[in-house]
């Protein structure tokens, strides 16, 4: 049943997959997203102006902050994170600090409205599942990579979270449920992220630059699909002390493949190049999403050239200048 007249907290509401959820939320419900505005996705959006939406600056590492904005909150929604391949190999302290002592505030915030709270969305990131992933479940045991390297700060800070949201639930009786969200894209992505690179330097007329040999294997999930299954975990009472994979495992490429596609579909007379690679990657990541199929009735929708497509007609309508 689609979520009517609540108040939705967002924290990365401004965000890629925040302010996606948000446009889904926002005709029926109060959002209001909490944000640092360090990554703005809202910007050029009409979402902004919306009257059942508020957009409020903070940052999860201001407890008092979190906590006020939460007051009267039905369903908690916690986006907000440091991620990326780059902000993370040079912010390793400040990727835990956010990912793991933000976590914590949002969660004690939570508690502090939990007599109305009906739902706790915390993200985590598939990366918990380590550097071979293939068709990987949501009980899994974790392997992540090596204690020193910066790269894994990032999975192991969000592992952290995951155990927390379910500590809370299980002890305090906190509504929560956690999600692996694999490889998501689409209309509005900020930040780093293979496609996003690949489209705008295909754009530009630019060569398409792959770090390390190509061979490197992910699962692409649309944005409305990754918003689908949110919802999903948000509305479904079976949902609660959960965690759920949110992919496509039919949209599994090489990266070689992906920067193809994307040279084909954005019709580009451009070469693909390759560097070397300079940090420690993920070479194979591929979820099974049969509990959330089984439990919520997910299911992606959007194939991966049909995504690309629409995401490339995206980028050449709203970003022309800065492709």
């Amino acid at each position: 049943m689609a979520l009517e007249g609540k108040r939705i907290f967002i924290t990365g509401g401004a965000g890629f997959i925040g302010t996606t959820l948000a446009k889904r939320l926002v005709d029926a419900n109060e959002v209001v997203a909490m944000d640092n505005l360090h990554r703005n996705a809202l910007a050029g959006t009409p979402l902004a102006d919306h009257p059942n939406f508020t957009l409020e600056t903070g940052d999860v590492l201001d407890a008092a902050r979190v906590a006020e904005l939460a007051k009267g909150a039905t369903h908690i929604v916690h986006c907000a994170a440091i991620a990326g391949v780059d902000d993370v190999l040079k912010s390793p302290v400040r990727v835990m600090r956010v990912n793991v002592i933000g976590t914590y505030n949002v969660l004690e915030a939570a508690l502090g409205t939990l007599d109305g709270l009906e739902r706790f969305v915390d993200f985590s990131t598939s990366e918990v599942f380590g550097t071979h992933a293939f068709r990987v479940q949501e009980g899994q045991v974790s392997t992540i990579g090596s204690v020193g390297e910066a790269r894994w700060t990032y999975a192991v800070s969000k592992l952290a979270g995951e155990h927390m949201s379910h500590a809370y639930h299980d002890e305090l009786g906190l509504p929560a449920v956690t999600v692996h969200p694999f490889n998501v894209f689409g209309p509005g992505q900020i930040g780093g992220g293979a496609i996003r690179a690949f489209i705008e330097a295909a754009l530009a007329g630019r060569d398409l630059t792959i770090h390390g040999d190509g061979s490197q294997i992910r699962a692409w999930c649309y944005v409305d699909d990754m918003v689908e299954g949110t919802l999903l975990c948000l509305e479904h009472p079976d949902a609660v002390g959960q965690s759920f994979n949110i992919g496509n495992a039919r949209s599994s490429v090489t990266i070689y493949d992906l920067a193809q596609r994307i040279r084909r579909i954005a019709e580009a007379d451009v070469d693909i190049v390759f560097q070397p690679l300079h940090y420690a990657d993920v070479e194979l990541r591929i979820p099974n999403v049969e509990k959330a199929r089984e439990v919520l009735g997910f299911g992606a929708e959007v194939d991966l050239d049909e995504g690309l497509a629409r995401t490339i007609a995206w980028y050449r309508e709203k970003t022309p200048a800065s492709v």
